[in-house]
């Protein structure tokens, strides 16, 4: 690629579109609006760690920690580093069940609404074609340009194509490698595939800890995020941690110009994920990883997690979380004006497991049934009641929740406001406090006329009654290990 000829090419869109790679410009973007009704998308990590299939998918970096049980794995499966090191692992990644049209079908009947490939890792592995770098599943492994592929087969179901960028994180992922006899080596050039190997972090959250990527990287990164765009047109370009570094905000804003205005000459509506405060609020959504908010948002937002609690890849060990869990979460997020990318993990022959695959097949019948309550479905006054706490932030998904009858989350749609019992009471009667029968001067949470009352999947007439205290809902018959959702129609 010519990559000074493709920087004045962005240059020129730029400066014909809209958007300016500042601040100011770019809080004036209008957030997709498919994306806020969509509520539930899928996440995929695919790649070459998918081949050792150890540990999870950090294995490219935690392979070359010495001492670390990847290393100790690598070292009895492998052999030493200096002979079999990660890229080693790229002829092995074969891909060879991939088939994209099934994949396409799972997540339809899963219920997803959008599906976003990592497009490339920290392991610097594109799964997709690309121009700026060889190391490709195009031109190596599978020899198949995964995105497009997928992309095709979701666009026949209507199904919005997006992806996930982890590039930036590479400047320092192999570093590990340089401190022993590995197949990292110096110097390593722009083309090598374990540019740039630099030390990490010493803390995760110390941002600056470290040297700042080097230009030539920033640039190279910046490029490989608008050749996705210019390639895929992703609805939604989710960018990893880090990516708010010092160095790379010039960079970061400068790609948002370009995704917005490549957007408006495509007639598209987009939006941008970001961790932390890597973009000004307001300008992009902010994600939140493994965790949610504990009170509901006036902006839109959305909760990234997986159906495995220790891995983001498939792991030959994953610790896989209930469908109920993630049913709760998904209704819980989206009360609070979230939405839900719920992550999965190919093997790497490109078959998906048997165990993410009922997941997605259990909330797929759920939202089946309940997802009037969900889909374009918007935030009520509040977003539930009940005396579960939820923590609030990242990696807060070590446990599942224990939710009770008492626990109940919002949500409005037309003219229904939805009342969803995240664990359905063993006598079938349920009583929503929010909903009592109280003096308007007193200014309730709820002083509307309520017309009929149904449980969404079941036939049976429920009865209820208003007191002070509560609405109070009966409803014989009915037995859920998931939520269940009370449909009442409003006058």
């Amino acid at each position: 690629m010519d990559k000074q000829r493709y920087l004045e090419e962005i240059d020129d869109v730029i400066q014909r579109g809209p958007f300016e790679a500042d601040w100011s410009s770019l809080f004036q973007y209008k957030l997709a609006d498919w994306y806020q009704k969509a509520k539930f998308g899928i996440f995929i990590h695919w790649g070459v760690y998918s081949v050792p299939a150890y540990g999870n998918e950090w294995y490219s970096r935690n392979m070359y920690i010495q001492g670390s049980k990847e290393y100790e794995h690598h070292l009895q499966t492998y052999g030493p580093h200096k002979k079999f090191g990660y890229k080693d692992f790229i002829p092995m990644f074969q891909a060879e069940h991939f088939r994209p049209g099934e994949w396409a079908e799972l997540f339809d009947k899963a219920g997803a609404r959008y599906v976003m490939p990592v497009a490339e890792h920290h392991d610097g592995f594109q799964m997709y074609n690309s121009d700026i770098s060889s190391f490709n599943a195009y031109e190596m492994g599978p020899k198949r340009d995964v995105l497009k592929e997928l992309g095709d087969s979701l666009e026949k179901r209507g199904i919005p194509l997006c992806a996930s960028s982890h590039r930036i994180e590479h400047w320092f992922f192999m570093g590990h490698g340089r401190q022993f006899e590995s197949d990292i080596h110096e110097p390593l050039e722009e083309e090598d595939f374990y540019w740039a190997a630099m030390p990490e972090p010493e803390n995760h959250h110390d941002l600056f800890s470290t040297p700042a990527p080097s230009s030539e990287f920033l640039v190279d990164w910046f490029l490989r995020s608008c050749e996705i765009v210019d390639r895929y047109r992703p609805k939604v370009f989710y960018f990893d941690w880090w990516v708010q570094h010092e160095a790379v905000k010039p960079y970061l804003k400068k790609f948002a110009a370009y995704y917005y205005n490549r957007a408006d000459q495509w007639g598209e509506e987009v939006a941008i994920n970001y961790k932390h405060d890597a973009f000004m609020f307001g300008s992009a959504v902010v994600d939140i990883e493994r965790g949610q908010f504990a009170e509901q948002k006036p902006y839109f937002w959305q909760t990234c997690n997986s159906v495995a609690r220790n891995s983001w890849c498939y792991t030959e060990n994953n610790q896989y979380k209930s469908s109920n869990e993630l049913i709760c979460d998904l209704v819980d997020i989206v009360s609070k004006n979230g939405a839900l990318l719920l992550n999965i993990g190919p093997k790497a022959d490109g078959t998906i497991p048997d165990d993410d695959k009922q997941i997605l097949l259990d909330i797929g019948e759920w939202l089946q049934i309940n997802g009037e309550a969900i889909y374009e479905s918007k935030v009520w006054r509040k977003s539930g009641e009940g005396p579960t706490e939820i923590q609030e932030g990242q990696f807060t998904d070590a446990t599942a929740k224990s939710f009770t009858a008492e626990d109940i989350r919002f949500t409005v749609n037309g003219s229904h406001l939805y009342a969803i019992v995240l664990q359905w009471p063993e006598d079938g009667i349920v009583h929503i406090k929010s909903l009592a029968e109280k003096d308007a001067s007193k200014l309730p949470h709820f002083h509307g006329i309520i017309k009929d009352i149904q449980i969404l999947g079941f036939e049976n007439k429920p009865t209820w009654v208003r007191s002070e205290e509560s609405l109070e809902i009966s409803a014989s018959g009915v037995r859920s290990k998931n939520p269940v959702v009370c449909k009442i129609s409003l006058d």
